[in-house]
């Protein structure tokens, strides 16, 4: 007798999964793509875009780029189209991206920890006078920055670059950026530890590696051992500060999450010490908990400061120990107090070994292709065959026979690059502006070399350490918000009701053990031609009221809304 057929088992309901669910974490399971940006990185690794940029675009030219490798993966090689000149700010959040792009690009060099040879700065400098017309900008981020490139060229550029050893390999893009590095490492007098294996172990096992390049947006790192803080390291994704350890000896205090925008953050201590040759496992683990869990359906909040601020320091350390190093990691101090006001290493100072590094000042970062090779060969011709970027947009010569010093500081200053600036120009800094960024709105690197002449000319008895941050848009590339005098970009209105460009002002910001952000004045917003009547202004009212050995950002928190406008 044949068997009843039995009538199956009713199924689970399944319940209909949103395609926007959640935050777009791999680790949860949500891979599909959630935005465009997402949908190509997933379509098709942005390390992949250098073959084509080698066979076809470089050969077909610019209108042969497809649009995903044009303003998308074509950052992972350094490249950004640059700002169509004559577009006023206020078209900058109104047109399409290709009626903002011009045919040319900026390039990034990456330039891991600042370090270069006088050899590299000379390339550099050639490439820039051969492709670029000249033009070249130290960043913030001790990378320099070329413009007017054209993709027919970018296949000889590379090849110029990587024969000294240096490239553009993900110096743009969901990836991670250069790492930045105490500028003095190795070789300052009072260092706690000397970083440079951790970087350059970090790039040689992981940059250009497809383990890290698809992130779900840029992640920014960096490394110190100097006791001056000299890598603004509150506002990295991962840092590494060279601390003693009371039990151990040197090494580095871990912190994660910073960051500034639009969404401004201070890293937070994991109070774990890390030793040396231990940094790029937890380098490796950090940026593998953003890879994982790091949200991507919403490019706004697609930085690890926001997944750290909702999970707190205490889990992020649980996850990075039990699931990326499956270890515990050792308990740690906190970095002491910076040992000076300035962090900039401007000047001329005694190395390790008996020789002396000096730092010197271009203006906002301003240089250009001619001026680099100079460097180069005045640094040579006074023994130097070493020199270093800052993350304030300086430059530093190293390994310098006392004998040699004044000299170097005397050709320095034939090329307009002092040794011994004034607080503005020392302290003043700007990004790209409008000149070139598809997202600026107003100039800003004239602007600030303009604003340091006007300075020096009206106080040129100030003397106090203050730093002057211009912005052209909100993104705060230039650090605003932890200026003693931030200005962010935007248009305002001037006396006669006319629409012109202008910054809002953020008065106190700060880094170093009181980081902090800076105070925004109500209705405080001056156009660009009051500029310099402004700083004047508070400024000398900082000298009139300030309290013996009172910083401008303390002098800022009592000051009346008065007294800052």
């Amino acid at each position: 007798m044949a068997a009843t057929p039995q009538k199956p088992a009713a199924a689970t309901p399944r319940r209909k999964v949103s395609r926007h669910r959640g935050e777009g974490q791999w680790a949860a399971g949500h891979f599909t793509p959630l935005n465009g940006n997402e949908q190509f990185k997933k379509d098709d690794d942005g390390l992949n875009v250098r073959t084509r940029i080698e066979t076809i675009y470089s050969k077909r030219g610019f209108d042969s780029i497809d649009p995903n490798d044009l303003r998308g993966r074509m950052r992972w090689w350094g490249l950004y189209t640059q700002r169509k000149p004559g577009i006023d700010g206020g078209k900058t959040a109104i047109l399409e991206p290709e009626e903002l792009d011009d045919k040319y690009f900026m390039l990034r060099v990456r330039i891991d920890g600042g370090r270069l040879t006088t050899q590299q700065l000379r390339v550099i400098g050639e490439i820039s006078e051969e492709f670029a017309r000249g033009s070249a900008d130290i960043t913030d981020r001790q990378n320099i920055q070329l413009h007017w490139i054209r993709i027919e060229d970018v296949p000889e550029i590379w090849d110029r670059l990587e024969a000294v050893g240096l490239s553009t390999t993900e110096a743009c893009g969901d990836c991670p950026r250069v790492v930045i590095g105490s500028p003095v490492a190795g070789i300052a007098e009072d260092e706690i530890i000397d970083g440079s294996w951790a970087i350059d172990e970090i790039h040689d096992r992981y940059i250009g590696s497809k383990e890290f390049s698809n992130l779900p947006r840029k992640f920014k790192t960096a490394i110190s051992g100097s006791p001056l803080l000299d890598v603004v390291h509150e506002i990295n994704d991962v840092a590494f500060v060279g601390v003693e350890h009371p039990e151990h000896g040197p090494g580095f205090d871990l912190w994660v999450g910073g960051g500034l925008s639009t969404n401004p953050k201070i890293g937070v201590r994991l109070g774990a010490w890390v030793p040396l040759e231990e940094v790029p496992e937890a380098w490796a683990g950090v940026i593998g908990i953003f890879r994982d869990y790091g949200y991507r359906r919403l490019r706004t909040r697609a930085r690890l400061k926001f997944l750290v601020a909702d999970w707190g320091p205490e889990k992020f350390r649980q996850i990075l120990e039990d699931e990326y190093l499956e270890r515990k990691l050792v308990d740690g101090p906190p970095p002491g107090e910076p040992t000076e006001r300035w962090r900039d290493h401007v000047g001329v100072h005694r190395q390790q070994d008996g020789r002396f590094y000096v730092g010197f000042a271009p203006r906002v970062g301003r240089v250009d292709g001619a001026t680099l090779t100079k460097i180069a060969e005045v640094a040579e011709a006074h023994g130097s065959g070493r020199v270093r970027t800052t993350v304030e947009q300086k430059m530093i010569v190293l390994d310098v026979e006392e004998a040699q010093v004044e000299p170097l500081v005397e050709a320095l200053e034939a090329l307009d690059l002092t040794a011994r600036p004034s607080s503005f120009r020392r302290g003043t800094m700007a990004c790209t502006g409008i000149e070139y960024c598809k997202l600026a709105i107003v100039e800003t690197k004239a602007r600030g070399a303009a604003l340091i002449d006007e300075l020096e000319r009206r106080i040129p008895d100030f003397d106090e350490p203050i730093t002057i941050n211009l912005n052209g848009c909100p993104n705060a590339c230039a650090r605003i918000q932890v200026a003693d005098i931030g200005l962010k970009g935007q248009l305002v209105l001037n006396d006669e009701g006319e629409q012109v460009e202008g910054y809002q002002v953020h008065l106190g910001g700060a880094l170093g053990l009181q980081a902090g952000f800076g105070r925004k004045v109500r209705g405080l917003k001056v156009t660009s031609d009051e500029l310099p009547d402004y700083v004047e202004r508070v400024l000398k009212r900082f000298q009139d009221e300030r309290e013996d050995g009172e910083r401008f950002a303390a002098w800022v928190t009592r000051a009346s809304e008065e007294a800052l406008s």
